[in-house]
């Protein structure tokens, strides 16, 4: 097996409020092999974005690493000054924000704005090899190159979602980190950006880390997923196993709220209750307060590590092994349908 390029170990993260300190990321590690594709998923507030940011070094001025490595090609990035970060970002990490709109300036033609990262990065380049690199990008996502020439609110929410992940990809970064790139896109604009992702994914052999709240929308485009609760990591595996057999209940209630459109007609089960308040979380398992399989020990100890090959999940309560396949098997693309 080849080596991990990005290796998370035991990242914590905190966020100093005026109500107290929330703990946002708690003991999080996990690997990322070259080529591979990583989802985070889980609700809102969950730590997928806390994780990423980290990632990128892009931390508000109230948070605070207390913990932990992010080694990239064995460098921590966690412990490198400001100049050495920022000589690693886009070149060699890089990161599809979720507000595409917010990340581009309203008032620099987008071409501009992606040739200014090529140039800080890249200053061996010529501005004609640059402005060729920015056509091939638009051509790569599915845009004509003309477009380099417009501003923002002269695309469409899909255009802008294209042009913000050409920018990800300008200085040829070995991991990316796409932020729930389809947020706020109606589903066909979404399908064909998961689709786009996928396709140039495959093509450039890149890494990817991809954050979302929707588990269904990983099964597209990950080999592995970690789901997040309260800050921490519960259940990390291929993305087949934790799909077709998963360990930990709460994944099981993020799977059992999507319909399937393959199998027969079933009531779509919610999950009851609210994420606890990291400021003061509970003790033991963090989603004890909600799972229906808690037992004496969920609430006062922290969980023990079931492993199932490499598929893994910290729970006290395991799920057991399916024996067939589950009904929710993930999304089905536009063109299956």
């Amino acid at each position: 097996m080849a080596d991990p390029i990005l290796q998370v170990s035991g990242l914590s993260l905190r966020y100093q409020t005026r109500h107290g300190e929330v703990k946002a990321v708690e003991d999080v590690s996990f690997k990322l092999l070259p080529g591979q594709v990583m989802g985070l998923v889980g609700e809102s507030g969950s730590g997928k974005t806390s994780v990423a940011i980290s990632l990128m070094r892009l931390l508000p001025d109230n948070a605070r690493v207390t913990g932990g490595q992010v080694l990239l090609d064995g460098r921590d990035l966690l412990s490198m000054g400001f100049e050495e970060v920022r000589s690693y970002r886009w070149h060699r990490i890089s990161m599809i924000f979720q507000a595409a709109m917010n990340s581009l300036d309203p008032v620099y033609r987008v071409g501009d704005q992606i040739l200014e990262a090529i140039e800080t990065h890249n200053p061996e380049l010529t501005k004609r090899e640059a402005q060729e690199r920015i056509a091939g990008l638009f051509q790569l996502v599915g845009l004509d190159p003309q477009l380099t020439q417009r501003y923002p609110h002269e695309y469409s929410g899909g255009m802008r979602q294209r042009a913000v992940i050409a920018m990800s990809l300008a200085c040829q970064p070995d991991v990316v980190i796409a932020d729930e790139p389809t947020t706020a896109l109606d589903v066909i604009v979404q399908d064909r950006i998961l689709r786009r992702l996928k396709e140039i994914q495959s093509d450039l052999n890149m890494s990817m880390v991809y954050i979302t709240h929707d588990i269904a929308v990983v099964a597209e485009v990950t080999d592995r997923i970690g789901v997040m609760y309260a800050g921490k990591l519960v259940e990390l595996g291929d993305t087949s196993d934790v799909f077709g057999s998963p360990i930990h209940p709460y994944t099981s209630a993020l799977l059992s709220v999507f319909p399937s459109i393959r199998g027969p007609k079933r009531e779509l089960v919610t999950l009851p209750g609210e994420p606890p308040n990291l400021i003061d979380p509970p003790a033991g398992c963090r989603f004890h307060p909600r799972c229906p399989y808690a037992i004496d020990a969920c609430q006062t100890e922290d969980p023990p590590t079931v492993e199932r090959g490499s598929h893994w999940a910290a729970c006290w309560n395991p799920l057991p092994v399916q024996t067939g396949p589950q009904e929710t098997s993930g999304p089905v693309s536009l063109e299956e349908q």
